[in-house]
């Protein structure tokens, strides 16, 4: 059972969900949103775990390269790399293999949250 949820927040939810769905892969579980049609608590799941997502402004300052926000362990980073360079992620870090045996990519969200995506299980 999961027990560290990462929160991102996002000035636009509905479109920080479309994009993380198509670029990513995530699916959602869980949309509330107010009678005027603002989502106000998203849940995003990723193989069985959660991203949880709420409106707020985008990170500032704009995080370094490698301050990436979440790590998404993921079975084929080469795929999911093309997946999200093609739906429009910044790729800030093609795959490369690490020296601790992982294969990882770095990309940047429509917000500027940074995620690493690699095949390391802790």
């Amino acid at each position: 059972m999961q027990s560290v949820y990462p929160v991102l927040r996002y000035p636009d939810v509905r479109a920080a969900v479309e994009f993380l769905c198509s670029a990513f892969g995530l699916t959602v579980r869980e949309l509330h949103e107010l009678p005027d049609g603002t989502l106000v608590h998203v849940e995003l799941e990723y193989a069985g775990d959660l991203v949880m997502l709420g409106p707020g402004p985008a990170p500032q300052p704009r995080p370094a390269d490698d301050d990436y926000r979440v790590y998404l362990a993921i079975e084929d980073v080469d795929a999911h790399h093309e997946r999200a360079g093609a739906a429009g992620a910044e790729i800030i870090r093609a795959p490369f293999d690490t020296d601790y045996g992982s294969r990882d990519y770095i990309a940047r969200d429509l917000s500027g949250h940074v995620w690493s995506f690699g095949t390391y299980r802790p």
